[in-house]
Formats: C-alpha cells, structure tokens, sequence
C-alpha cells in the first residue's frame, strides 16, 4: 500500500525570468523549490512528494504545465489552491486541481506537449517584453522560415537539433506540428503586428530541441544555412549541432495533454 495514497494533478502557469528552471537545485532559485517551500508552509509539514510533467529550462516561462502531489490525507481542493497561491510570488499561479487515481503518472501518461517560441525582429521590442519575446534582429526572411519550419513535422533523427547528454541514445522523436504563426491573439500584451511564435507539439522533445531548432531557422532567416543544409542536418548521423542554442526568454511551455484513459481511471 503507498505510503501517501492521496494523488492530486495541478495545472501551472509561471514566467520564467528570475528561476533557474523547474528542478530543484542548490543553491539557486527554481520553480520547483519555490513551489515546495508554499506547499510546506501552507500544509504545515513537509510529508509530501511531488513530480512535474515537465523540466523547463532556466528562464523558460510556463502557460499550462502539470505536476502531481502525494500526500497521506485528503485536500480541501479549493481551499488549498486559495492558501497557496496567496503565499507564491506573483510570477507563479496554481490554475486547477484534481484527483487522480494510483495508476496515473503524469511523466509516462503524457500524450502531448505544446511548446511556443515567440520571438520579433525589425524594430526591437519594448524592454518589459523580454520576460517572454525574443528579438531576432533587424532582418529575417520570414517566408523561408516558414517553410523551413514545417520540414521538422514529422519522425525524424534529431542528433544536430538538441544537446547531447551522457545517457542520449535514442534521438528519434515525432512531431506532429510544426509552424510559424502570428503570435499577438496567443498573448495579449504582444504588439498587435511584429510578434511571431514558433509552434510544436509531440509527445517529448530532447534537451534544448526546440531552442535548437528556433536557432536554426533564425540562421535560414539571415541566410547564414541554406534549406538543403537544415533538410540534410534531419538525415545526418553527424553529431555535432547544427546551431547554438536560442535564447531560453521566448520558449514558453504553452499546454501539456494526457491521455483520457489514464486520467479518468478510478
């Protein structure tokens, strides 16, 4: 019998600016010890577990991300979500809770996640933007970004488009879609025009993919990598990376999805 049979999944929402990303770390701020520390002080004890569906980056931002709680007793749901975003800092939110059964994992049962990279160039943005946008210089070929970026849906071998750790074996991984769209309906304090986001979804990306990817279409854009270098890079067992990493400001983890069956067992 678990030790701590009471599982509740959260929905979170963070900007991402002043942490050094999700997991705890010594030493440094992150989302996941900030949120501990409110949890142990509005439970008043610190017999819990808890396990996030996502790793983010140092100052990647969060729109819909999940983790799940275990603890030994029950929660008084709205209660509990009430207490403990009174005590977060204003740059983390608790959106929902609900109660899941045993058989549920929300690191294995995820069946999508959204990502979004917004990013502007030209004129360069307003300074209170840079939490969550991007500036991608004076110039860029847009139109040859946007066919470049569809080239990534798909299941492909992405070696040269994440950074490699000791225990990476398996680069293969599916994406279901990938475009560059007009970013200014997604969030609403974006400029009305000169906003755009790099979208993705797929089960599970590699370490660094998307800021990766984001970094090399930003070099098709300022025709410094041809499309057939991009096309050839998917089919290469080449090892080295193919861009630098973008920076982490505008990747934003926009929503993770379950599966149903999963969720909803009882």
């Amino acid at each position: 019998m678990k030790t701590r049979p009471y599982t509740y999944l959260f929905r979170i929402q963070y900007l991402g600016l002043r942490y050094h990303g999700w997991q705890v770390q010594k030493g440094v701020k992150t989302v996941q010890g900030t949120l501990e520390r409110s949890i142990r002080y509005v439970l008043g004890h610190e017999d819990f577990n808890l396990l996030g569906a996502s790793r983010t980056d140092s100052g990647v931002s969060c729109l819909e991300g999940a983790f799940e709680l275990f603890l030994r007793q029950a929660l008084d749901i709205q209660r509990f979500l009430a207490d403990t975003n009174e005590n977060l800092p204003s740059d983390i939110r608790l959106l929902s809770c609900q109660p899941v059964s045993a058989a549920f994992n929300v690191i294995q049962d995820v069946q999508c996640k959204q990502y979004g990279y917004y990013f502007a160039f030209g004129e360069k943005p307003h300074p209170f933007l840079a939490g969550n946008l991007a500036y991608g210089g004076d110039e860029l070929d847009l139109e040859s970004m946007q066919q470049a970026a569809s080239l990534f849906a798909g299941k492909h071998d992405f070696r040269r488009f994440c950074s490699q750790g000791r225990n990476t074996s398996d680069f293969i991984r599916e994406i279901n879609f990938a475009a560059i769209c007009p970013a200014a309906a997604e969030l609403s304090f974006l400029p009305a025009e000169g906003a755009w986001v790099f979208r993705v979804r797929g089960k599970g990306f590699l370490m660094h993919q998307v800021r990766r990817m984001v970094a090399s279409l930003f070099l098709l854009g300022k025709d410094l990598l041809s499309l057939d270098e991009l096309k050839n890079a998917l089919l290469s067992e080449d090892k080295s990376p193919l861009s630098h990493k973008a920076p982490a400001n505008g990747l934003v983890l926009e929503s993770i999805s379950f599966h149903m069956e999963k969720l909803n067992q009882g």
